[in-house]
């Protein structure tokens, strides 16, 4: 082999070598998925435990996720069925979950409550021991999973 043809060869290997490295490495404009990803679970019937009987899972379903500043208890008024008629804090984003219950929401660092719109007003039923309701955290650059399970038609 000549000096030329090692030459080209050589700087053949470097350009492509440079190249694979520059379609691997992600834009400037990119950045890590951040935010709030779950599922939507509807549960109705008996979900009393027994011998043999093996627990419901639920049923995936769409319906329209909430997420407002971190509310507490106090922050909000309800309704005679134990719904949440209006929320005092407020509302940082709206998502819609597929027919599958998945959503996928972005979000900036913090924490957040999450509530689900149900035809009577809305729904969360986790609370931590602050009293807020359904809180998740999002940590930068960091998914936080969840699974919200609608038990109002439930019984344990």
């Amino acid at each position: 082999m000549s000096k030329r043809n090692t030459h080209n060869a050589v700087a053949f290997l470097l350009s492509f070598v440079l190249g694979t490295f520059i379609a691997c490495k992600p834009s400037q404009g990119q950045k890590q998925p951040q935010g709030i990803c779950g599922t939507v679970i509807f549960k109705s019937g008996n979900h009393m435990p027994g011998p043999g009987r093996p627990q419901p899972k639920g049923q995936p379903v769409a319906r329209e996720v909430l997420i407002y500043e971190l509310t507490q208890i106090g922050q909000t008024q309800t309704t005679d069925d134990g719904f949440y008629s209006k929320v005092n804090t407020r509302l940082i984003k709206k998502v819609q979950s597929d027919q599958d219950g998945q959503f996928c929401v972005d979000l900036a660092p913090g924490t957040y409550s999450v509530f689900v719109q149900e035809e009577k007003g809305l729904y969360a039923n986790l609370f931590d021991s602050q009293n807020h309701i359904f809180p998740v955290t999002v940590e930068k650059n960091r998914q936080s999973t969840i699974t919200f399970e609608i038990t109002y038609q439930a019984v344990y």
